[in-house]
């Protein structure tokens, strides 16, 4: 019997009180993600089904505890229940496994820690008078922070390779590599990226530059991959000094991090000392100028980005007027490229 009238009515009623209910409950997903992933109760799920009692067991935890959240994660769609207090992993819920090739539990970690959503609690206060929440929260901003926490900057380095690595992939195989000689990945972290485009490209060589923090674990990366060889690993601080060997210059995700004023100043500090007749590739967000619901996570990064660091994504306009200003001319944007991301090719404009 199909369901009409008022009874239709009150139905369609519960069904919007719910999908608000849910959205609301997305912190609570994020503290339960946040533990499992830190226990590493995926690793010890593994691929087959699990008691909660056996894996409270492993993990030193309290079992009607953990089961409780295991279930909770169950009915958002992260682990499964086939039989009462048994678990075990969806494909999303599979992500947290340390193993896995697409892994996002060091990126889970980090963004459902006590530091990030500590830093969250001040949304209201950022948005009524425009602070930056982070500095609100721990007294430094984000970056002096990190650099002051070895042990979270460790973790967080291994959350952004594991962020890039479908996207290195795809930039490796999507873009033009045939006219350059030495790539320069600035902010290039632990060489995720330019691992994958110098595996993927063998006649290319690149540097790897990031600040001492972001590069350390490069050389490992880079050995793994069997690129060491033609890799350099230099520390530094791109808004002082960047290589000037390279004929390929690559920023990914890096313009997101900063206000309007940090993101030209680096602008300009790549402008002024890459070679003229060199190439800069933008690796990012594209924001859409009004909001679409199947790019979610583009604003969930904007948001992101104001609460932590003070940066923001950004739309083709507002790219192509900062790359203008500073020196360049944008030569190509091509949506969606490398994964979620975008690619924006840029070269020297005539006179500096």
């Amino acid at each position: 019997m199909s369901i009409s009238g008022p009874d239709k009515d009150t139905a369609e009623r519960i069904r919007l009180r719910a999908a608000l209910i849910e959205r609301i409950g997305g912190y609570m997903t994020a503290h339960a993600l946040g533990v499992v992933a830190d226990l590493g109760i995926a690793d010890l799920i593994k691929d087959g089904v699990r008691g909660s009692d056996e894996l409270a067991a492993e993990s030193g935890t309290h079992e009607p505890s953990l089961r409780r959240v295991l279930r909770l994660l169950a009915a958002v769609g992260v682990t499964t229940e086939p039989e009462p207090a048994r678990f075990g992993l969806t494909e999303v819920g599979a992500l947290l496994r340390s193993d896995s090739p697409d892994s996002l539990r060091a990126f889970t970690r980090v963004f459902c820690s006590p530091m990030w959503l500590t830093a969250w609690q001040g949304l209201g206060q950022a948005v009524a008078t425009g602070e930056l929440a982070f500095s609100s929260a721990k007294g430094s901003d984000f970056y002096s922070s990190l650099a002051a926490d070895g042990e979270f900057s460790a973790l967080f380095h291994e959350a952004m390779g594991e962020e890039s690595r479908i996207a290195a992939a795809r930039v490796a195989a999507a873009y033009d590599f045939s006219q350059a000689t030495k790539v320069v990945d600035l902010g290039g972290g632990d060489g995720t990226l330019l691992a994958a485009v110098l595996t993927a490209h063998p006649h290319l060589s690149g540097i790897v530059f990031d600040s001492p923090n972001g590069v350390a674990d490069a050389p490992a990366v880079l050995s793994k991959a069997g690129v060491a060889d033609r890799c350099e690993v230099r520390p530094g601080d791109f808004f002082q000094d960047i290589p000037g060997d390279g004929d390929l210059y690559i920023i990914k995700s890096v313009f997101q991090d900063w206000n309007d004023e940090d993101a030209v100043a680096l602008l300009r500090s790549c402008r002024a000392q890459m070679p003229d007749s060199a190439t800069l590739l933008v690796v990012g967000t594209v924001l859409p100028e009004a909001a679409r619901a199947d790019q979610s996570i583009a604003y969930f990064t904007d948001v992101n980005m104001m609460v932590m660091a003070g940066g923001r994504e950004r739309t083709e306009p507002e790219f192509r007027t900062m790359l203008t200003q500073t020196g360049f001319t944008v030569e190509s944007v091509r949506f969606g490229a490398a994964g979620p991301l975008s690619m924006i090719q840029a070269t020297p404009a005539a006179a500096r």
